[in-house]
């Protein structure tokens, strides 16, 4: 894992996973529908998104949509397909204006075709930019991640590609969703969930954890900058454990 330091000798994280959550209670706090509280959520992405650049955060991945949120009502689940399908074409705007490259983590495969292929689009479009790495976990869960990398291991295997012995850590980080990304050093879960939910099972073992009762959509600059505060008061060994 990496780290960066701004002027004040702040260790900057270098990878940000967070877990968007909140907007539907946050929405019903105000009387609205639960999709109110996901478009706001979505402005609550781009404002981070810039702000975690500016800070020195070279890689941001952010969890939208997970495999058991099908689950949801379809009313609901067609609305945030709708919003989805906006969301891509403002992000390949705003991708364009702060050379942002973007990624998405999940199946895909379970997406409609529009939208595969705006997904297609986007990361083809900003595949060389050299600003923030935006990764957007869409149809994505951590033990579907994993399963599908044991299948396409296994498929190796069968072919004579890859021999048994040969599939070490590296081997699998080198075929899951987030081959070729560092592991985050940090992970944020908003609205007082203190759970990771089906979410980077594999990146996230020595991953430091921040929780916060702020509900996403009210997610601010401020609220990032605390977050980050809280990651430079750890003692971070990598897995060692601090003697006594």
């Amino acid at each position: 894992m990496q780290e960066n330091e701004n002027s004040g000798n702040k260790k900057i994280p270098n990878h940000v996973a967070i877990i968007l959550d909140g907007n539907g209670r946050w929405a019903k706090s105000k009387g609205m529908p639960r999709n109110y509280g996901h478009v706001q959520g979505a402005k609550t992405v781009e404002v981070i998104c810039e702000e975690a650049y500016r800070m020195g955060i070279r890689y941001l991945t952010v969890y939208a949509f997970s495999t058991e949120n099908w689950k949801r009502p379809k009313d609901e689940v067609d609305a945030l397909m709708k919003l989805l399908r906006n969301y891509l074409k403002t992000c390949l705007k705003t991708a364009e204006k702060n050379r942002m490259c973007v990624r998405i983590l999940g199946d895909k495969t379970g997406l409609d075709e529009d939208i595969r292929r705006r997904i297609d689009e986007l990361e083809k479009a900003t595949a060389d930019n050299d600003g923030l790495h935006f990764q957007i976990a869409l149809n994505y869960g951590g033990r579907d991640e994993i399963v599908r990398a044991v299948k396409e291991l296994s498929r190796k295997v069968k072919n004579g590609e890859l021999d048994a012995e040969q599939i070490t850590e590296e081997a699998v980080s080198s075929i899951l969703d987030t081959k070729g990304l560092p592991e985050p050093d940090l992970l944020i879960r908003t609205c007082n969930e203190q759970r990771i939910s089906n979410f980077l099972l594999w990146q996230l073992a020595y991953t430091e954890f921040y929780f916060t009762p702020v509900a996403w959509p009210d997610f601010t600059k401020e609220e990032l900058e605390k977050a980050i505060e809280a990651y430079n008061n750890r003692d971070r060994r990598y897995g060692l454990v601090k003697a006594d």
